[in-house]
């Protein structure tokens, strides 16, 4: 928690926030906060909103917006001092708001679901349900023998929410954990000791965050110290993988992988991942189960309630 930034910060104790949100819906649950809110539904594409929501100090975008409006969104907003977002991913936003605007993220949200999506992707392909699910729509009765989860050597690359629940849900499997994250502390390796580590991992699970360090971070070379057989499970952003590289070992048939995100993203029709050999994709869809957005739309209302009584703010990924 960043305990200099404040709620007073973006309003007055005695003046309304204005809050610019995404749905309708989220509006509704917002004003229900307090008296002094007013929230507006807007549409950011659609272009820059008018009348009282110029007023907002807080604008939620949609979750998963591709970039910040080019639109002049930003400039009838004078009075911004907070971009609240719905999702832990912050990416689009760090670095690109004007100065005086704080970024915050939903940090947690998505965590259950994502880490959800990272086991259940890993056991699938270990035991190789896509390939049984091929066979299934063909007709065909076809016995093979896979790879298992139980006792497997697993390294998670990110020691976050995500991965320490990741960590937790595999327990259950009786896995050998490997922790891994760019500052080491008790429990987790450092990256710098990636090039020992990775010989030695039949599962790579990776939910780093996406920055200039990370992006490619998953390179010929990274790929290259896995052992033959590997899997590749990425649930962080596409960019941090290299998607030539990763389609190299692929249609080789030496390494096997599991992508929730791809780098170019959505993947376009042809795309050679599409048909790629030993893979398992899903279009970005870790983070989404029913109760996703109930729990964005909490983290958005506890945000919104320290605003109003001038408490620390959480969450903060991007100081002016």
């Amino acid at each position: 928690m960043r305990s200099e930034f404040r709620g007073s910060s973006v309003v007055g104790p005695d003046e309304t926030l204005h809050v610019l949100v995404p749905t309708p819906a989220l509006a509704e649950e917002v004003e229900r906060l307090s008296p002094r809110v007013r929230a507006y539904p807007v549409d950011a594409d659609a272009g820059p909103p008018t009348g009282e929501a110029t007023r907002a100090q807080v604008w939620v975008p949609r979750v998963n917006r591709a970039t910040l409006p080019g639109n002049g969104f930003l400039d009838v907003l004078p009075r911004l001092r907070l971009v609240q977002l719905l999702s832990a991913g912050a990416e689009r936003f760090v670095g690109r708001l004007p100065e005086g605007v704080l970024l915050c993220n939903a940090r947690g949200a998505h965590t259950p679901s994502t880490a959800e999506w990272a086991v259940t992707a890993t056991l699938a392909a270990q035991r190789g349900i896509p390939f049984f699910v091929r066979e299934q729509d063909a007709g065909r009765w076809s016995f093979a023998t896979h790879s298992s989860l139980v006792g497997a050597r697993v390294l998670v690359l990110g020691a976050g929410d995500i991965g320490r629940t990741i960590g937790r849900m595999l327990a259950g499997f009786d896995v050998e954990l490997t922790s891994v994250a760019r500052t080491p502390r008790e429990g987790v390796h450092g990256t710098d000791e990636l090039p020992r580590l990775l010989p030695v991992a039949d599962v790579v699970i990776v939910v780093v965050p996406l920055t200039p360090a990370t992006t490619r971070m998953v390179d010929a070379a990274f790929l290259a110290a896995m052992p033959d057989g590997a899997l590749l499970v990425n649930a962080a952003r596409g960019a941090v993988v290299d998607t030539d590289a990763l389609l190299a070992e692929l249609t080789s048939g030496r390494l096997r992988a599991a992508l929730d995100v791809t780098d170019p993203e959505p993947l376009p029709p042809g795309h050679p991942l599409w048909s790629a050999p030993g893979l398992l994709l899903t279009p970005h869809v870790a983070g989404e189960v029913p109760a996703t957005d109930a729990r964005a739309a909490a983290a958005l209302t506890a945000q919104l309630t320290r605003v109003l009584t001038g408490e620390p703010l959480v969450n903060v990924v991007d100081a002016y």
